[in-house]
């Protein structure tokens, strides 16, 4: 049983039409799971049901094996989820270390220790620690949302499309950056618009299609499948 699984998961937002048909998406403790597919397919919409944001039709969402479908967004990250949105990720008017204290406002002991840990991923924002975070570059801001997340101590780790509007090489220093991120444990699941890299670190892969899995398999298997190539990939 994976860690955690939102299982034939139907639902869109509000009366309108259903985005989400019967997809399936899962990702155990230690490993990157990377949603890619082409626009419109129901990408992020598939993370967000998983993480509470919509209402489920049809399917269900299980942490650890709890039926968690019902629980309110503020309950998952009781429970350990983290999600980092793909925009208006961080508190601009806030220094680094406010931003990161933020995501440490659940808990009661010390977080110095998980701050440490924190600016030891991202060395550049121990350097940048007193400067508000809306002055730093897009890929600085989003080490700072992804290290706000990891202040929660998560046993899951939401990322809708890291990479947005980021060089390729500041692309690249984050993948690394979430490879380092997945040696500690966390479940990491990642929505991507940049499919051949993300899938070339991913250990599962998911293309979805019309809010439905059209392939599932491991990362470097959907690379090398001459269909997703074709179709998803550029060839």
């Amino acid at each position: 049983m994976s860690f955690l699984i939102g299982e034939e998961m139907t639902g869109g937002y509000g009366a309108g039409a259903d985005i989400l048909n019967g997809c399936t998406i899962a990702v155990d403790k230690g490993e990157i799971a990377v949603i890619v597919g082409p626009n419109g397919a129901g990408k992020s919409t598939a993370m967000r049901a998983m993480f509470g944001m919509l209402n489920l039709r049809a399917g269900q969402v299980r942490l650890d094996g709890d039926d968690i479908t019902r629980l309110s967004p503020q309950d998952r990250v009781k429970r350990g989820m983290a999600f980092v949105p793909q925009t208006n990720n961080v508190f601009a008017g806030m220094t680094v270390q406010e931003n990161l204290e933020m995501g440490a406002y659940l808990r009661d002991d010390d977080i110095g220790v998980t701050m440490e840990q924190v600016f030891d991923l991202f060395p550049i924002l121990r350097e940048k620690r007193r400067q508000a975070a809306g002055e730093l570059s897009g890929g600085q801001r989003q080490q700072v949302a992804v290290g706000r997340a990891l202040m929660t101590q998560p046993s899951v780790l939401m990322l809708d499309e890291p990479t947005a509007g980021v060089s390729p090489i500041v692309m690249d220093e984050l993948f690394d950056r979430i490879l380092e991120v997945r040696k500690t444990g966390i479940a990491i699941l990642m929505v991507e618009q940049n499919a051949r890299q993300a899938l070339d670190i991913a250990d599962k892969g998911y293309v979805l299609v019309m809010g439905e899995n059209r392939y599932t398999d491991t990362g470097q298997a959907l690379l090398a499948n001459p269909d997703v190539r074709r179709s998803f990939l550029g060839g």
